[in-house]
C-alpha cells in the first residue's frame, strides 16, 4: 500500500511539469509575436512619415524655386525700373537744358521781332507822313475849309487822302467844278515837292487815285463814273503841273470801286455824301517791306544755325 501510494505522486508531479512549460512558451510565443507585429507597425508609421517628410520635402523644394523665380523677377523688376529712372533723370536734365535754350532763342526772337516791328513801323509811319505833308502844303495854300466850313482834305482812318467828291464834282457827274480845279492845282505841286525827296521816292511804288460812289443806282453805272471821276482827277493834275507828269507821272494810277467800299451806312443824305468821294493812297514798295522781312528771316537763320 505504502509502494504505490509513492508511485501516484511522481507521477503527478510529472504531469504539472509540462502544461507549465506550454504555458510559459506560449506566453514567450505570443509575447514576440507583440513585438514582431509592433515591429511591423512601427516599420508601417516610419514609412508613413518618411513618406510624409518626401512629399513635404518636395513641396519645401518647389516653394524655394517659385521663391526663387519671385526674387529674380523682383530684381529684373528693380533693375528695369532703376534704369528707367535713370533714363527718366537724363531725360529731365535735358529737358531742362532745352528749356533754357528755348527761353534763349525766345529772348532773341522776341528782341528780332521787335526789329522787324519798329522797321516795318517806320515804313508805315512813312507813308503817313507823306500824305500830311500833302495835306499841309495844300492847307498853306488855300486853306483848311471852304465857304461852307468843308474840309477840303482830310486823313482816313486808312491812312489815305479823302477829298468830298462834291469839292470836286458836281453830283452824279464826272466833269472837275472850278473849286475842284483850284484844290487839284495845289496837290499836284505839293506831290511834286514831295516827290523830289529821293528818299521819300525811293519808297514809293505807286500813287493811286481812287472813285467812290454811294449805293444809288447800279453797280455798273457807279463803276464807270468811279472810274471816270479817278482819271478825271489824276489827268488834272498833270495838266496843272506838267512838271509832275513829265517827272513822276510813272508814279500815278486811276481806279474806280464804285459803291463797294462805303465809309458809312446809307441811312442818311449826309453818309451818301460821304461815300462819294476821291481817296489818294500812297502805295509803299512791296521790295522794301519784302527786304525787312528777308533781313530778318536771315538773321533768325542763323541765329537758329548758331545753336
Amino acid at each position: 500500500m505504502k509502494l504505490r501510494k509513492r508511485n501516484f505522486k511522481k507521477l503527478s508531479s510529472n504531469q504539472d511539469f509540462w502544461p507549465s512549460f506550454t504555458d510559459v512558451m506560449s506566453t514567450i510565443a505570443l509575447i514576440l509575436f507583440f513585438l514582431m507585429l509592433l515591429a511591423y507597425i512601427q516599420n508601417i508609421i516610419t514609412g508613413s512619415n518618411l513618406e510624409l517628410a518626401k512629399k513635404q520635402l518636395e513641396t519645401a523644394r518647389l516653394e524655394i524655386k517659385k521663391a526663387e523665380r519671385d526674387l529674380r523677377k523682383i530684381r529684373d523688376e528693380y533693375e528695369r525700373t532703376r534704369e528707367e529712372v535713370e533714363l527718366s533723370r537724363k531725360a529731365l536734365e535735358l529737358s531742362e537744358k532745352e528749356i533754357e535754350r528755348q527761353k534763349e532763342i525766345i529772348a532773341i526772337s522776341n528782341y528780332e521781332l521787335e526789329k522787324l516791328r519798329a522797321e516795318l513801323q517806320n515804313i508805315a509811319v512813312l507813308r503817313l507822313d507823306i500824305l500830311k505833308k500833302v495835306k499841309s502844303s495844300v492847307e498853306k495854300e488855300i486853306g483848311r475849309t471852304n465857304k461852307e466850313g468843308e474840309e477840303l482834305v482830310t486823313i482816313g482812318d486808312n491812312a489815305n487822302i479823302i477829298i468830298n467828291e462834291s469839292l470836286v464834282f458836281p453830283y452824279n457827274s464826272y466833269e472837275i467844278k472850278p473849286e475842284g480845279k483850284e484844290l487839284l492845282k495845289h496837290l499836284a505841286v505839293a506831290f511834286e515837292k514831295i516827290l523830289d525827296d529821293e528818299n521819300i521816292r525811293s519808297n514809293i511804288d505807286a500813287i493811286n487815285v481812287e472813285g467812290h460812289t454811294d449805293s444809288r443806282g447800279t453797280a455798273e453805272y457807279n463803276r464807270d463814273l468811279s472810274v471816270k471821276r479817278s482819271t478825271a482827277v489824276v489827268n488834272y493834275l498833270m495838266r496843272a503841273n506838267p512838271g509832275l507828269e513829265e517827272k513822276y507821272g510813272r508814279y500815278f494810277a486811276a481806279t474806280g470801286f464804285s459803291e463797294f467800299r462805303p465809309i458809312a451806312v446809307e441811312y442818311t443824305e449826309k453818309d451818301r455824301e460821304k461815300n462819294r468821294r476821291i481817296e489818294i493812297s500812297i502805295i509803299v514798295k512791296d521790295s522794301n517791306i519784302q527786304n525787312v522781312i528777308e533781313k530778318y528771316l536771315e538773321d533768325t537763320e542763323e541765329m537758329f544755325e548758331g545753336r
